[in-house]
């Protein structure tokens, strides 16, 4: 099926199928109507992170109102990312940065910890929303991320093995030397061992059907982790810390450096 690129797509929340009819807000019908200039019968593509990518058909309702009506599927719902992003919250502008490009790179759940050098505890999840469903129209996204409540950094590290049970840490250390291809490739080869298929079969299985093991990046604040956070990380069989070069990122730099290191050696760029 051929990508539609130049067609508006716009996010919905009620349910999308054949002949459904989706009454506008009024921000919508305001952005459809007066900025973009569409009329009746003009059509959009529309997505609800459950029902697929449909494309609709525009008609005013009123005076001042519109609705659009589902006409064809142009994609089928895909499965939701299963790479979660692990971030301490930054300010405002560059917590709406991060949360557009960890969308755009894949990520299924943004989960925000709080560690000693946090500089912000409360998060907006409304304006995180926000962004996440800006970058989904923007990019052709079909399935909007999961977003969590802030958790402790201890918090998080004495659930996981219970609540993330097989799903491999990966985290960004300052500290960390070495080529993080390397390192990445290194989890690679241990992720394949602990596969029940036996050797020859696993390794066809993969190059036929690359599948991504279930992952998580973990990025810090602004001021690094504490020595006691770090040797909490390290100390955990399910971690494995990598190097992001020789020079300090910002963090919302370090999210789009990290991902895409994960994506394309680990993740579903290699699909």
């Amino acid at each position: 099926m051929i990508r539609d690129f130049t067609s508006t797509r716009l996010f919905l929340r009620p349910a999308l199928s054949e002949g459904a009819v989706v009454d506008l807000d009024a921000k919508q019908a305001n952005y459809l109507a007066n900025v973009l200039r569409l009329r009746d019968n003009d059509t959009v593509l529309v997505f609800n992170g459950s029902d697929g990518e449909w494309r609709a058909t525009l008609a005013a309702s009123g005076k001042k109102t519109w609705r659009l009506t589902a006409t064809e599927q142009t994609r089928p719902q895909p499965h939701a990312p299963d790479l979660q992003y692990i971030f301490a919250p930054l300010k405002h502008a560059r917590l709406d940065y991060m949360v557009e490009k960890a969308v755009e790179m894949g990520a299924g759940r943004l989960r925000p910890v709080i560690t000693r050098h946090t500089q912000v505890t409360r998060i907006n999840r409304d304006r995180m929303e926000a962004n996440a469903i800006e970058a989904a129209e923007q990019c052709g996204i079909l399935t909007l991320p999961t977003i969590d409540e802030p958790i402790a950094l201890g918090d998080l590290l004495d659930r996981w093995e219970k609540n993330d049970t097989g799903r491999r840490l990966i985290f960004c250390d300052e500290s960390a030397a070495g080529d993080p291809l390397t390192q990445l490739a290194s989890l690679k080869r241990d992720i394949a061992n602990e596969s029940p298929l036996p050797g020859g079969e696993r390794d066809r299985v993969r190059e036929v059907a690359p599948n991504p093991p279930p992952l998580a990046v973990l990025i810090g604040p602004e001021g690094g982790f504490a020595q006691d956070e770090r040797a909490a990380l390290l100390s955990r069989p399910y971690v494995t810390a990598i190097s992001l070069g020789p020079r300090i990122l910002r963090a919302d730099t370090a999210a789009v450096a990290a991902l895409a290191l994960v994506q394309a050696t680990l993740g579903d760029w290699r699909a």
